[in-house]
């Protein structure tokens, strides 16, 4: 039986496609700014975001003032409604989500958290209720290190104390990371329950990946530790 499961954190085990939303065009139209213009000057600031070289709130004064279109007004209400967004509550988890986790535990397997993440979405994962259950979180904010690259993946099984084989690799598939988890030699599961079910659309950006094993529902992860 695999002896950890290492999970992505959004889009598998919580989501941004319910609730409040802040995503670029919302972050441009509550600053007055031309939408492509923000989302270009949004773009160019990812990395550093990511890597922790920059805040939420210095890379959206940074954006804005690309526009033209700075205003403390304009900041404060992007920052709060940026907060309100990343807020993982109960209501935004899977219902299956916690009761998975609880079985994974009770089974003594480790669980380590992989995830891309901004300044403000380190602060929103350790206050939620998902925290305690994590052995080895790592964040890219806090490491320097982004998926797909394979140390962000070492950091964490070295925190777990088990070698890549003998972990499970559950994400929803952006930035490459099944394919990364795959190569190091970990087993690569996709996380499908967030996908729509009724054929009017789907709420992950990244669909189906038919190439990778599939969970429909989060119970269905402890299926593929053995």
């Amino acid at each position: 039986m695999k002896r950890a499961v290492i999970f992505d954190m959004y889009e598998t085990l919580t989501t941004l496609m319910t609730g409040p939303q802040c995503f670029s065009r919302d972050m441009a139209a509550l600053a007055g700014a031309d939408v492509p213009r923000f989302r270009a000057a949004w773009r160019a600031t990812e990395e550093d975001r990511m890597l922790g070289r920059l805040t939420f709130g210095e890379a959206t004064r940074r954006s804005i003032e690309a526009c033209g279109a700075w205003s403390q007004t304009a900041q404060d209400a992007i920052m709060e409604k940026r907060r309100a967004s990343r807020e993982i509550c109960p209501e935004r988890l899977h219902p299956g989500i916690l009761p998975m986790l609880d079985a994974l535990k009770a089974r003594g397997v480790k669980v380590g958290l992989v995830t891309n993440c901004q300044s403000e979405e380190v602060a929103a994962i350790r206050a939620s209720v998902l925290w305690p259950y994590f052995d080895a979180p790592v964040m890219s904010f806090e490491v320097g290190l982004m998926k797909p690259d394979p140390a962000i993946f070492l950091r964490c099984t070295a925190l777990l104390g088990v070698e890549p084989s003998e972990c499970l690799y559950v994400g929803d598939g952006g930035s490459h990371e099944l394919e990364a988890a795959s190569a190091l030699g970990m087993r690569p599961l996709q996380a499908a329950w967030y996908l729509l079910a009724d054929g009017r659309g789907r709420l992950q950006p990244v669909g189906r990946m038919a190439e990778f094993p599939q969970a429909e529902a989060p119970a269905d992860v402890l299926e593929h530790l053995e």
